[in-house]
């Protein structure tokens, strides 16, 4: 980082020091002049420096983005919000090597009311920025054309692009069509149709697509005692079946609570590289739109930063002005007007409950598609996370794992567990019995099991793995790397510690523990090799004990196994004690046929020692 730094103090540091302590939007470029990264901050000066003032403890990934900074441009707003908003357009505008990328696998469809005599109403999939008024997008196109529906059986509108200017109605210069004749229009074209009711119909649809179901049920309940009042009971009766479609259509919407309205629910979830953000509109206790997003990480962002970035590009795509915004966590920015609810308890918690559903079903669907595709996608998934998790260059295909076992120092023995792309390979797992080490001294029996291991790989010229663990910390840790060190092998491989009582990762000449996240694909390689490790020297050290256990004058009976050696010492204690035992004693224990061979033997061996 030396050249990072000289650069930085060269060049860099007299526009870090003169940037002012405003919010705003810093761009950073390479040397071609090209936009490599754009950020936002409530600070700019204190955001900006940190990158150089910390230097030492951030990520890999942050090192290589400051190594390229060849220069350091801002934009100063007033609020907040104007940053995150301006950081979202410039990052679509000029798309960042260095920034988050925001993935939608579709265009998704649009309900447009348009801006002309008599508005259409229409799906589609391209937005004119022609004055028309635009709702979605849609990601359920079903509900989108239910909506549709909804709207041409309440309020039956044109279909027909025909220009209804004034002066083309007044002329007579257009006809009814079927549509008007079976009751799908009401006729505007010749004049059958004001454009005062027509604008109505218009206003109350515009509520329907909005969620406001209530406030249109309201309208036509009072229509229709109107009608009824002036004893236009036809009229009323036509009023009153719209009723019961409306309340059909509420009736199949997600109702959640009548006292929530207006509200935007957001969550996330974090897997690896891959993160994964839903957005739910509540309008009137009915969840009416429904939209997740997969973003991909560049840097190592935090759920925060993330979350912050898709709301505002969540609530810019579909033009939520909605006042409250319910999320999992507190958010660090404020934005006047709106206000952040983290729910712990009662139906907002259920709806953000809901969301999270509804994010981990996503991403379950998407990992599951690309499997598909590619069914090594789940493997290079996981050592990406690995390798940039545990700070690597090389992507950790070949991975082995150490663990020492003894019982109050007997029988010391040690297991190797290998896997490779990401996976348990169980042809190489390796036993070690500890040769040089008396009793209990895991550091020695560490050193001396790392050195025996990687001095065969090297003698058979066989390839070494790219990452080490050691069950243990620092001092098992320091023991293995002496051994790497006697075979010149230092610095070649990742090598890292694992402390059980906390899950620290240690890594050489670093006192300071790493702490990954409990939740984190990589962490739980690493316990599962780990555990993996203690199993297999646990069993091989069982092994070990029983044989040692066993009495070799039982074994040398023919067809007298372990089992049988174990009932009988356990029940006479002896092998003296078993020599004197009667027939029917020993038949007791082993049955007749094996308690036969047991007692005749001994037997024989009396006579030929007598």
């Amino acid at each position: 980082m030396a050249n990072s730094l000289n650069k930085y103090f060269s060049q860099l540091e007299p526009i870090v020091k003169n940037l002012p302590h405003k919010p705003g939007v810093y761009q950073y470029f390479d040397e071609k002049g090209k936009i490599i990264y754009v950020g936002k901050a409530k600070d700019l000066r204190k955001r900006v420096s940190s990158y150089f003032a910390k230097i030492n403890s951030i990520s890999g990934k942050v090192q290589m983005l400051v190594r390229k900074i060849a220069d350091i441009k801002y934009i100063v707003v007033e609020t907040e919000q104007d940053a995150l908003l301006l950081e979202n357009n410039l990052i679509k505008k000029y798309q960042p090597h260095y920034n988050v990328a925001l993935k939608d696998d579709k265009t998704f469809p649009w309900i447009c009311i348009k801006n002309e005599p008599f508005p259409r109403i229409f799906p589609t999939r391209h937005v004119i920025r022609d004055g028309s008024t635009y709702f979605g997008p849609y990601a359920n196109v079903r509900l989108m054309h239910t909506l549709l529906e909804l709207s041409r059986q309440l309020y039956p509108l044109r279909n027909c692009s025909l220009v209804l200017s004034d002066k083309n109605i007044r002329t007579g210069k257009f006809r009814v069509c079927l549509e008007y004749h079976i009751g799908n229009c009401k006729g505007p074209c010749e004049g059958h149709q004001s454009a005062e009711d027509y604008d109505r119909s218009i206003s109350a649809i515009k509520d329907i697509i909005k969620g406001n179901i209530t406030t249109v049920a309201k309208q036509l309940r009072e229509l229709m005692m109107n009608y009824a009042a002036i004893q236009e009971f036809e009229k009323a009766h036509i009023v009153k079946e719209k009723l019961a479609l409306l309340d059909k259509y509420q009736s199949k919407s997600t109702v959640v609570s009548p006292t929530i309205n207006n509200v935007d629910v957001f969550s996330i979830s974090v897997n690896g590289l891959h993160a994964y953000v839903n957005f739910m509109k509540v309008m009137n206790g009915a969840i009416i739109q429904v939209h997740t997003i997969e973003m991909i990480k560049k840097l190592d962002e935090t759920p925060e930063e993330l979350l912050a970035l898709a709301i505002t590009e969540i609530r810019q795509r579909f033009e939520s002005v909605s006042p409250e915004i319910i999320v999992p966590f507190v958010m660090d920015y404020e934005i006047p007007s709106l206000n952040f609810t983290v729910p712990r308890i009662g139906d907002k918690k259920k709806l953000l409950e809901l969301s999270e559903r509804n994010v981990k079903y996503y991403q379950l669907e998407r990992e599951k598609q690309k499997e598909l595709v590619d069914p090594e996608h789940k493997s290079k998934r996981i050592l990406d996370t690995m390798m940039t998790d545990l700070r690597m260059t090389e992507l950790p295909v070949h991975i082995e794992c150490f663990d020492n076992s003894n019982i109050q120092g007997t029988s010391p023995v040690a297991a190797m567990v290998c896997f490779k792309n990401a996976r348990a390979d169980k042809s190489e797992y390796r036993h070690f019995n500890i040769k040089t080490v008396e009793g209990a001294n895991d550091f020695a029996s560490m050193e001396e099991i790392i050195y025996r291991r990687y001095k065969r790989l090297l003698e058979e010229e066989k390839p070494l793995p790219q990452l080490i663990i050691v069950d243990g910390g620092k001092g098992q840790l320091s023991a293995a790397l002496k051994s790497l060190d006697k075979l010149g092998l230092t610095g070649k491989m990742t090598v890292i510690g694992i402390a059980k009582k906390l899950e620290e990762i240690y890594y050489p000449n670093d006192s300071l523990p790493m702490y990954l996240d409990k939740k984190s694909e990589t962490l739980r390689i690493i316990q599962q090799m780990r555990d993996e490790a203690h199993r297999f020297g646990i069993t091989h050290h069982r092994r070990r004990r029983e044989k040692a256990t066993m009495s070799p004058q039982l074994m040398e009976i023919p067809g007298i196994g372990y089992n049988i050696n174990q009932k009988l010492l356990w029940k006479f204690k002896s092998v003296k004690n078993i020599k004197l035992a009667s027939l029917d004693e020993i038949q007791k224990v082993i049955g007749q046929s094996k308690g036969s061979v047991v007692y005749n033997h001994f037997r024989e061996e009396t006579k030929r020692e007598s």
